[in-house]
């Protein structure tokens, strides 16, 4: 595949501790395309040292409509679409490189390696991403806090992965997981339980999610191998669980009717 068929595509808001890592390993692009939602902090003075750089602001209001409206600032045949906390190696590009895209083939999904700190985790909770995929295409659609990629061909997998590798404070971690996990909770209240997911399921539980998350996180994927960097995460995802479990209860009980003072 030549990559000069390829566009990046980047969302941005306040990802000045992110966003220089990222684009520094996209110097083969001809045009990256960042949706940024106004940031405050110095991403846009960053964002501007990169010539290929095309900016768009939009205010914010669900991630599909943000990414939507990016795709259709693309004119390339390919979007490469990454988080500003993303950072791909030359072996992921190289492989990008050697593919041979088929008539029927719309996208390939891009595996992850979850980083604390910069030290990529042996496995994390992440799924691959439908990353790599033909503009014309594709469309998103929200699904709770996040968004999924719609594409009318078939796809195909990248061994090579993404590194997830998040720089943020942990203050804006909090204020981000909040919001997710508000929409979370709409997802989770107002789909039908048979079409959620066994995971999806569990956390309807509650007070159970969170515990099993941390489980899985230290033990099935093997994070107390990671030492203190899988600990953190597994608290981490922990701690976003019981975000979930404390915005499911607030909803149910503000939902109830109010009994009549006497």
């Amino acid at each position: 595949m030549n990559l000069n068929q390829i566009t990046p595509l980047i969302l941005t808001y306040n990802e000045a501790p992110n966003i220089q890592r990222t684009l520094k390993n996209l110097t083969w692009a001809k045009q990256i395309v960042v949706i940024d939602s106004f940031s405050t902090d110095k991403t846009i003075e960053i964002l501007k040292n990169f010539k290929q750089v095309s900016i768009f602001q939009r205010q914010f209001d669900s991630h599909a409509s943000q990414w939507n409206y990016g795709l259709n600032q693309i004119k390339s045949d390919w979007v490469l679409s990454l988080d500003a906390d993303y950072v791909i190696t030359t072996t992921l590009i190289n492989e990008i490189e050697s593919l041979a895209p088929i008539n029927n083939t719309d996208g390939y999904f891009i595996p992850f390696k979850y980083c604390i700190f910069g030290k990529p985790l042996r496995a994390t909770i992440l799924p691959p991403r439908l990353a790599l995929f033909r503009q014309k295409n594709a469309k998103y659609i929200d699904d709770g806090h996040t968004q999924l990629l719609k594409i009318t061909g078939s796809s195909s997998s990248l061994s090579c992965h993404i590194y997830h590798d998040d720089r943020k404070p942990l203050s804006r971690w909090l204020w981000a997981q909040d919001r997710y996990m508000i929409l979370e909770t709409q997802k989770l209240l107002n789909t039908p339980n048979s079409e959620l997911s066994i995971g999806d399921k569990i956390r309807k539980f509650k007070i159970l999610s969170p515990f099993v998350v941390f489980l899985y996180c230290l033990l099935l994927r093997k994070g107390i191998l990671d030492g203190w960097e899988g600990w953190y995460y597994a608290m981490q995802r922990m701690l976003a669980e019981t975000l979930l479990v404390i915005h499911l209860i607030e909803a149910e009980k503000l939902s109830d009717k109010p009994q009549p003072l006497e």
